[in-house]
This record gives structure tokens, C-alpha cells and sequence, in this order.
């Protein structure tokens, strides 16, 4: 077996990349750059892979059967699986079998650049935290983007010479096959359960998480933990240097009455400077504050940041208030801990949720019952959400989102917040999330023609 440590020193002649979209075509040039043959797997190409396999003129096998998986394993150096290729897939049981390493697309980043690496794990908040840490080094005037689980891989970051840090959000899709990881600094948020049709188990999801500290040593790089969940605090490397954050009284980084505060003591901002301030959105500015701070942003780019933050779209996002009913779009919420997380920052609630469950127990959602004054059951999952709520308070199935919207708004009262947080993800109605949240935000608007009380 290939020591994981020696990742680096690996002689690669001939990749085999499974998974052919954003990251896998990304990994297939940067090997072709480097003059190393390649040979691409996907099981379902989309027409625009097709085409991407043309260009890199790749030959693109699909659908290959066991035997000639195995065969194509056989005659490759290295594995590199997209992110999201599921762990049951036989690509990963044939790669063991055949003694031939399984690299993620970090690994490939790590042998071919040095630059510092800050990385952000955890269940939700990723996007958010990574967007904010990405402004509060570029204020700092460190050259950085925001790259991994975003529009831009990281191996296809390191090509750029514009770039003193990479702004990792480092999804377990990408940690979970990750051999050797060191970022510079590595935080964790979170977990909860979510990507169950991905990985084999939530303990296998855990442990893809807990890779972004696994090879953190004493003088090899800073660990920022959420010491608000018991799971992150439990993964804990004791080895390395930890920094900790939380809002429930404990964490380096903490609030103070209403103030923000460093583990040194110095004040970040006044809670109420802050353009959000639901829980979770404290909790994801101390720990952006955390990771920037570390990772060498000074402390008036950080506050600048702090207040001018205004938040990623679908992401508990105002969309208006009409006839003393505020509307929020949470449509990123694609798992029942971010429902709950959003449910948490108000009192009484019509709850918009369904889509396409992904293997999780949607049960749990009754825990947000004390903030329910009814809910809206929508989608593939909306047997499954009648279910969840059936005699905790009036639930309501609907047959589309204008449908949903205008049901919500007949069940609300005069203080209350309609909130679509669906705890499942889109890709039974919509493409994503995101044409979900926009068509939520259109059917309000409709709704009320646009005119009353919206800001």
C-alpha cells in the first residue's frame, strides 16, 4: 500500500478520472498539462460532457461493466473520482483490490502547489463562511478566491498566479477520498445527518468531515472548532492547535452581552452592527472571523466585513413583508438541520417544506414544532412531511409553489413569517435549489402584485 504521506512523490503515467463534470473535466486538463495520459469514466455523461470529452479529445468510456472497470483500473497509476461519486460505486472496492491509490482532486492540488490553504467544512453554513473568509483576506490584500465546492475546483485554481491563499470549501464529497490534507487552517462548523444517498452511513459521512484535521500536527497547521456541537468538539485532533468559536457560552471566539469577541478578548462588532442576526448567522461570523484571523486577515478587514455582509441568496433571504407577514426563501436548506437551524430564529412560523428526500429521516423536523404555527408539505416528500406533522399542527400538502404560496399565506397571521426551508433537495419539481428559491420568490411577488409593505 501506497503510504498516504507520499502522495506527492507518487510517478503518475496514466490517470483514470470517474465522474465527468465541473471537477472531474477540471482534473482531466490539469493531468494533460502535465503530460500524463488519461482516461475518462462516467456512468450517465450529460450531452455537455460528451462535448468536453471531444475537445480534451479523451476517450470518455461509459457505463462500463465490472470487468472493464476493473481493466481500466488495472492498467492506471491513480483514481481520481469527481466529488459525489457515491461510496457503493465498484470503482473504489476495484481500486483497493488492485492496490492502485485513490486520489480527490486536493491531493492533485497539494503535489503540483504550496500555497496556503484555508479550508471550511461542515453540514451547513460552508457557502456562507467560505464567502465570508474569501472578502475578509482579499480586504487583508491577500490575492484570494473561493474555490473546491464552488464554480471553481481547486485544481483548476492553482493555475492562477493571482492568488496568495486558496478559500477552500471543502465538502466531504472531496475530504472523504482525500489521502493527505494540510490546510493551513481548517474549520469545521458542524454535522448532522445529510448526503446519506451519497455516503455509506452518517458515521462515514463523520469521518469524511473529520479529515480536514486528520493530518494537522502541532506545527503543520490550525483547527477551528465549533464547540457549540458535541460531534465536531468529540473529533477533535489533540495534537494540533485548536482554536474554538461558539455562541452558547462557550469557544474562544464568543459574544459577550451583545459583543462579538477574539479568543484574545478584542471586540469583533456589536452584535446589532451585523446585517443578519439570527443564531446561525452569528455563529457563521465567528467563525469566519476565527478562520480569517488565522489564516492572517487583520482584524479591521474582518469588521469591515462583518458589517457589510449581507448573505448568499436562498439562504434565510428576505424577500418582503406583506400585510404584517414577513416572507423568507431558505431553499438552499436541503436537509432537515438547516430547517431547523432557520426555524430557530423565529417565533411563529408557516413552514414551506418538501422536495426530494435524500435518504434522511425527516422526522426530526418536529422538533421545530414549538415554532410552527402550520406547515405546507410540497413535493415528492410531502406524504412524508403530512406524516412528520400530522397532529403536531395543521399541515397542508400543495401541488405546486404558487399553490404552496398562496396556502401559506392564507394559514398565516398578522407577526408571523412564511418560510420556505424544504429540508429536501429541489431535483423533483426544479434543476436546483436555486430555481426553487427564484420560483418561491416569483410566486410571492405574484401573490401580492408586488405592491404593500416589501423592503
Amino acid at each position: 500500500m501506497i503510504d498516504p504521506r507520499a502522495s506527492r512523490d507518487l510517478v503518475i503515467g496514466r490517470a483514470l478520472v470517474v465522474g465527468f463534470a465541473i471537477t472531474g473535466q477540471a482534473m482531466t486538463r490539469a493531468v494533460i498539462e502535465r503530460e500524463i495520459d488519461v482516461i475518462v469514466v462516467d456512468d450517465h455523461p450529460s450531452p455537455e460532457a460528451r462535448r468536453a470529452a471531444q475537445l480534451q479529445a479523451v476517450e470518455l468510456v461509459e457505463s462500463p461493466a465490472i470487468d472493464e472497470l476493473a481493466a481500466l483500473i488495472a492498467l492506471a497509476d491513480v483514481v481520481l473520482p469527481s466529488p459525489g461519486v457515491p461510496d457503493r460505486h465498484p470503482v473504489f472496492a476495484l481500486a483497493r483490490a488492485a492496490d492502485v491509490p485513490v486520489f480527490s482532486e486536493f491531493d492533485l492540488a497539494a503535489r503540483w502547489d504550496d500555497r496556503p490553504v484555508l479550508a471550511i467544512t461542515g453540514t451547513d453554513g460552508k457557502t456562507t463562511v467560505t464567502t465570508m473568509v474569501t472578502d475578509m483576506m482579499t480586504e487583508s490584500g491577500f490575492g484570494s478566491a473561493a474555490v473546491g465546492n464552488t464554480d471553481i475546483p481547486l485544481i483548476e485554481a492553482i493555475g492562477r498566479d493571482d492568488l496568495d491563499v486558496f478559500v477552500v470549501e471543502a465538502s466531504s464529497f472531496r475530504l472523504g477520498h482525500t489521502r493527505h490534507f494540510e490546510p493551513a487552517v481548517g474549520t469545521w462548523l458542524n454535522v448532522a445527518e445529510d448526503h446519506l444517498d451519497v455516503h455509506e452511513s452518517f458515521d462515514s459521512y463523520v469521518a469524511a468531515k473529520a479529515r480536514i484535521w486528520r493530518d494537522l500536527g502541532p506545527n503543520s497547521g490550525v483547527a477551528i472548532a465549533n464547540a457549540d456541537d458535541p460531534i465536531v468538539v468529540d473529533h477533535i485532533n489533540r495534537i494540533a492547535r485548536t482554536v474554538t468559536f461558539g455562541v452558547q457560552g462557550h469557544g474562544g471566539y464568543h459574544v459577550e452581552g451583545t459583543s462579538l469577541v477574539t479568543d484574545g478578548g478584542d471586540l469583533l462588532i456589536d452584535q446589532l452592527e451585523l446585517p443578519r442576526q439570527l443564531p446561525h448567522d452569528i455563529s457563521n461570523s465567528l467563525a469566519a472571523a476565527a478562520t480569517a484571523i488565522e489564516g492572517g486577515a487583520n482584524l479591521d478587514a474582518v469588521r469591515h466585513v462583518l458589517r457589510t455582509y449581507t448573505g448568499l441568496a436562498h439562504r434565510v433571504s428576505f424577500v418582503g413583508e406583506w400585510n404584517g407577514i414577513r416572507w423568507f426563501d431558505d431553499s438552499k436548506a436541503t436537509a432537515p438541520h438547516a430547517t431547523l437551524a432557520a426555524l430557530g430564529g423565529f417565533e411563529s412560523v408557516v413552514l414551506i417544506a418538501g422536495g426530494r428526500n435524500k435518504g434522511l429521516d425527516l422526522s426530526v423536523l418536529a422538533v421545530g414544532a414549538p415554532h410552527l404555527r402550520a406547515v405546507v408539505a410540497i413535493g415528492e416528500a410531502a406524504t412524508e412531511i403530512v406524516a412528520v406533522f400530522a397532529g403536531v399542527c395543521p399541515v397542508v400538502p400543495a401541488a405546486s409553489m404558487a399553490e404552496a404560496v398562496a396556502t401559506g399565506a392564507n394559514l398565516a397571521k398578522t407577526g408571523d413569517t412564511v418560510l420556505l426551508s424544504p429540508a429536501c433537495a429541489s431535483f423533483d419539481w426544479y434543476q436546483s435549489y436555486g430555481e426553487r428559491g427564484d420560483d418561491f420568490i416569483a410566486s410571492v411577488h405574484a401573490l401580492f402584485g408586488g405592491v404593500g409593505d416589501a423592503t
